[in-house]
């Protein structure tokens, strides 16, 4: 099979699967690519070969990259990433700080965090989106969870889940850091 049967091959596959992850109908990914319903049966028919500017049009519709949408690999994928790569999003001089460790497009994205609160410190969140589910495990120390107004004691060895498309907060209220894994699960762009 030649380079370019291969791409066309996986593009095809892979439109597809993420136009079904998403929940799109073929008229749906037309109308928010821009793209014709035509030109959509086609591609995931491996029948033409796109242009890039087609190409790119549906990868961002989708909300996926293009080298997600042209990926060739076909059997399970496994994603490591050091220690070192995790990505600091909030810190406070305190000590506290969320670090997102890894994150997923996959079936709507999903994140994964370690936090560090420091005594006396708190973090407040904006509501997101409907759907949006958090799930967190407190290995050190207790947080407070505060999800729309009422606070929740979570302690080290315990976990919480909740909708989080009210506000919601973090705090440590305590006398000893609190340290927790967090999961971040977005539903699906609809």
């Amino acid at each position: 099979m030649s380079d370019l049967d291969q791409l066309t091959q996986s593009l095809a596959r892979n439109l597809k699967r993420w136009r079904g992850e998403r929940g799109f109908t073929l008229d749906a990914l037309a109308t928010r690519a821009g793209v014709s319903r035509g030109m959509i049966i086609q591609i995931e028919q491996a029948r033409t070969n796109p242009s890039v500017g087609t190409t790119v049009k549906l990868a961002d519709a989708l909300g996926v990259s293009l080298a997600t949408l042209l990926d060739f690999e076909q059997g399970p994928q496994v994603r490591v990433v050091p220690e070192s790569e995790a990505v600091r999003l909030w810190s406070t001089e305190a000590g506290s700080r969320a670090m997102m460790l890894i994150g997923t497009d996959a079936r709507g994205p999903v994140e994964l965090w370690s936090w560090t609160l420091a005594p006396g410190d708190a973090f407040t969140s904006d509501p997101h989106p409907p759907g949006t589910t958090e799930l967190l495990r407190v290995t050190a120390g207790e947080l407070t969870l505060v999800v729309d107004g009422t606070p929740h004691a979570v302690p080290a060895g315990a976990s919480a889940t909740f909708e989080a498309n009210v506000p919601h907060s973090y705090r440590n209220d305590g006398t000893e850091p609190t340290e927790m894994i967090m999961s971040v699960a977005i539903p699906p762009a609809r």
